[in-house]
Parts: structure tokens; sequence; C-alpha cells
């Protein structure tokens, strides 16, 4: 008898297997089980801080940046954060995390009816899942904008978690109107996310507690959504030659 056949050969590896990782990863080549797109993951690495390469006068222009949104419900969060992310001339994505908490359907823990160890595990799971996306998709060149609640008075709904999740160069910036635009905004809302005025009231009240922390904060009861993006990028600018202290 002759030698046994030869063991039969896999398809040959995609185009993108050989591409080389972004400058600086001295991690494994790409083809690994965590690779996304085609840019190695660093595992858990932190957000750097973004170099200061736009003057503070003309936005932040093509910067690679991760920006967390925070203020109360009704304050327009997630529509600011989205048209900021679109209007960028450069690739942007937008993460919502009451989308990513909502992506629990069946034992949906609805910290409306109560905080308790199922909602707070559910929170703290989503936002630990931003995190992920927001560092994947700067791995592969892409900002982002992430949008949150975060409470100066409660740790476990607080920055310590986004800053371990994303890393110390994501830049905090709290959007915080007037409490009668929260209350109408928060009015032509529908669902799981309109609010109780009395809550609305509670939380923005909360959401003064921001003033002095040293986060820049913008008061958007007289802007449009448009203005109001506009204004923000402003204010990243300073932000990224200035970064806060948190």
């Amino acid at each position: 008898m002759g030698p046994p056949p030869a063991a039969p050969q896999g398809p040959p590896p995609p185009a993108h297997s050989h591409r080389h990782p972004a400058p600086g990863w001295s991690g494994p080549l790409p083809g690994g089980r965590d690779t996304s797109g085609h840019i190695q993951l660093p595992p858990g690495g932190p957000v750097a801080i973004p170099a200061p390469s736009p003057p503070a006068d003309s936005g932040t222009g093509a910067t690679t940046l991760a920006v967390l949104l925070i203020g109360p419900a009704g304050a327009g969060k997630t529509t600011v954060a989205r048209h900021w992310a679109a209007s960028r001339r450069v690739p942007t994505a937008h993460i919502s995390l009451d989308d990513v908490r909502e992506w629990v359907c069946s034992g949906f823990a609805d910290p409306q009816s109560g905080w308790n160890d199922h909602s707070e595990a559910q929170y703290r799971l989503a936002r630990r899942t931003c995190g992920f996306a927001a560092r994947n998709f700067l791995a592969n060149g892409i900002s982002c904008i992430l949008d949150d609640a975060v409470f100066p008075d409660r740790p476990v709904v607080g920055l310590g978690g986004w800053k371990r999740h994303v890393g110390p160069g994501l830049l905090p910036v709290v959007l915080l109107p007037g409490l009668e635009v929260v209350l109408e905004r928060n009015a032509e809302r529908s669902g799981n996310r309109r609010l109780a005025d009395e809550e609305v009231a509670t939380i923005h009240g909360r959401m003064a507690g921001w003033y002095g922390s040293g986060l820049p904060i913008i008061d958007n009861s007289q802007y449009d959504v448009e203005t109001t993006a506009r204004v923000l990028d402003d204010v990243l600018a300073r932000s990224i030659a200035s970064p806060p202290a948190w």
C-alpha cells in the first residue's frame, strides 16, 4: 500500500489576516479570537488621552476621541449625541446606554420599577458592554460618543465605572438645561423613556451637583439641536487642549 493520503487543506486565510495592527500595538497580529474588523483589540486597554491637534477655536476637527455626554432625562442627550456624531467629518459612532440596557427583552429590570440588585446588575453589564464597544470602535479608528444619566452623588452609576471601562481619555460633558425645558421635553417622550414629573424634577435637582465639579456644563435651554452640537464640539476642543480632572 502506498502512503496515506495527505490531510485536506483548509481554505486560505482571508486577505485581511495579513494586515498589520494599529501603530503602537505590540500584541499578536490580527486573526486571533479577539480580533474585530482588521484591528487587534488590546484586551481591556484604556483609551488614551487624545493629542491636542486642532486649535481650541476650530472644534475637534479630525481628532479620534471618546466622549461621555451626561444629563437628566429630557436634556436631549441622545438626540444631541447622535447629531454630533453624524455631523463630524471623520467616522464617529453613537452608543446610548439606555439602548444597550434594553437589549434585554425577557427579564428586563426597569429602574423605574425600583432600583434593586437586578436593575443594578443589568446597568453594570450594559455599561461594561458600552465600554467594550467604545474601545473596539477606537481601536479601529472610529470616534464614539456615549450618553448616560450619570449622577454625581451615586458611585454605582457614577463616573468611576465609565473611567474603568473606557479609560482616562474619556471626555465627559454635562448637558443641563433648565427644569421647565426638561419637563417639557420629557412630556414628549413615550413608553418607559417617559418619567413622572416628580422623578424628572428629582433627577434634575441631583444633576445640579455637577456644578463646581470641574466638568464642562452646557445649558442648552435656548439652543436647538444643531447649535447644541456645535457648542459641544467647541467644548470638547477645549477639553482636548486641557483635559478636565475627574
